[in-house]
């Protein structure tokens, strides 16, 4: 059979494409595989660079602020920060545990909710054989509305964070620890007296509300209170800490409908004082409020069923 040389050209120019020798750079390994197939989030120690949507270098970001106001942990929430990366559902019952090795680490943020159902947890840190240096009992009425919030000081790791489900089986939660390596600041604080309590509403444009307890160094032995109306507990924290000042209390309330109050009680003794700052964390769009609710009857003579 006869084959022209036209015919051998237009087959070489067409295969041409599949002999292409890959160039340094264009193939990407199992680990960066692996990291494009995660949405693109910085690797754990490499703060500030994301990998490119395509093959080739990673391209650098300026990195974020390294200041503990208040006000740059509300936009980075805002701005989608993943609070429950490291999500796991524990069930009624049952204990879970992170530890942190890294002496590096001073700080965790705990995140605790549930699919719209109480949630009612034991929180504990660990430092070593039977130490127990700060722990907390929480109770959520709806873990979905009001998840729990708290960041948790680990100095002189390692550590350990304990969380217990002491719910029933019916109702399992979903815990997320997760390192975080700045305490935010907070403004003026007022001093609660042994047995004492100070209440605190808010308006219904309040979103959430951030809570610091300290001490001199001294115990602290504190229960906190969401109400929402009179005597209706919406969330209620009991916590200890052996030392308020090297170990502070730090917490997010959401509060999230009208007629909110924090109530704060040092149930220590008079000879065990503590200091409380309480402000608004997140506040929602002032316009949001403007619209008039409608009310009354509707129809002639007040409508179907007003007897």
């Amino acid at each position: 059979m006869k084959i022209s040389v036209a015919t051998v050209l237009a087959f070489c120019a067409t295969q041409s494409g599949a002999f292409v020798v890959p160039t340094p750079g264009t193939s990407g390994s199992a680990l960066q595989s692996s990291f494009m197939s995660n949405g693109g989030e910085p690797m754990r120690g490499q703060p500030g660079t994301t990998m490119a949507p395509g093959p080739g270098a990673p391209r650098t970001q300026p990195p974020r602020s390294q200041g503990g106001a208040i006000s740059e942990r509300r936009s980075e929430r805002r701005n989608g920060r993943d609070l429950r990366k490291n999500e796991v559902t524990v069930q009624g019952g049952t204990l879970k545990t992170w530890s942190f090795l890294n002496p590096a680490i001073d700080s965790v943020e705990v995140v605790l909710s549930t699919e719209g159902r109480p949630l009612d947890a034991d929180i504990e840190l660990w430092q070593g054989p039977d130490n127990t240096p700060h722990k907390m009992r929480v109770y959520l009425e709806d873990g979905n509305t009001r998840s729990f919030q708290s960041i948790i000081l680990t100095p002189r790791g390692p550590n350990t964070i304990a969380i217990r489900n002491i719910g029933q089986m019916e109702f399992p939660m979903q815990a997320a620890v997760n390192a975080e390596n700045k305490f935010p600041a907070m403004g003026e604080s007022r001093t609660i007296q042994g047995g004492a309590l100070r209440t605190y509403p808010f308006d219904p444009m309040v979103d959430s509300v951030a809570v610091k307890l300290t001490t001199d160094g001294r115990p602290l032995n504190a229960r906190i209170e969401l109400l929402q109306g009179p005597n209706n507990n919406k969330q209620v924290i009991e916590l200890y800490t052996e030392d308020g000042m090297d170990r502070p209390f730090f917490a997010i309330l959401k509060t999230p409908g009208s007629g909110n109050v924090v109530r704060v009680v040092n149930t220590a003794t008079v000879e065990f004082p503590m200091s409380a700052s309480i402000e608004a964390f997140e506040t929602a769009d002032p316009t949001a409020y403007t619209e008039p609710v409608m009310g009354g009857d509707s129809g002639f003579m007040g409508g179907v069923g007003q007897w």
